[in-house]
């Protein structure tokens, strides 16, 4: 019989690592969870281990961006996002002037062999 196996990302599981320790107990957090014991003390001996890393989860105040910083990287995204609508704007644009040339075209080639 085969078992439903649920798969997590390195983030939720660095998450749920953290959570664990903080709270104290492996238990405690896998039923605030609502995942087995089991593998929230696997996730915790990978983390030992050297497997799993734990860094990729969360910021902490030391590497964390300020609101400014964030704001900052938000704009140049939406700027970079804004150039990139253009673009393909203007490629569809141009994708439909060259559809319909050679639709007319088409058309007209059937017209006169016929």
């Amino acid at each position: 019989m085969a078992r439903n196996q649920r798969h997590y990302d390195p983030e939720y599981k660095a998450q749920a690592v953290k959570l664990a320790q903080e709270m104290g107990s492996c238990k405690k957090a896998a039923n605030e969870l609502g995942i087995s014991p089991n593998t929230l003390f696997g996730w915790l001996k990978a983390v030992k281990e050297g497997c799993l890393d734990v860094g990729t989860g969360a910021h902490t105040p030391d590497n964390a961006l300020t609101l400014n910083e964030e704001l900052i990287t938000l704009r140049k995204k939406v700027k970079e996002q804004e150039k990139e609508i253009n673009r393909i704007k203007k490629e569809n644009a141009f994708l439909e002037e060259a559809s319909a040339f050679f639709a007319a075209s088409r058309l007209k080639s059937q017209r006169t062999s016929e």
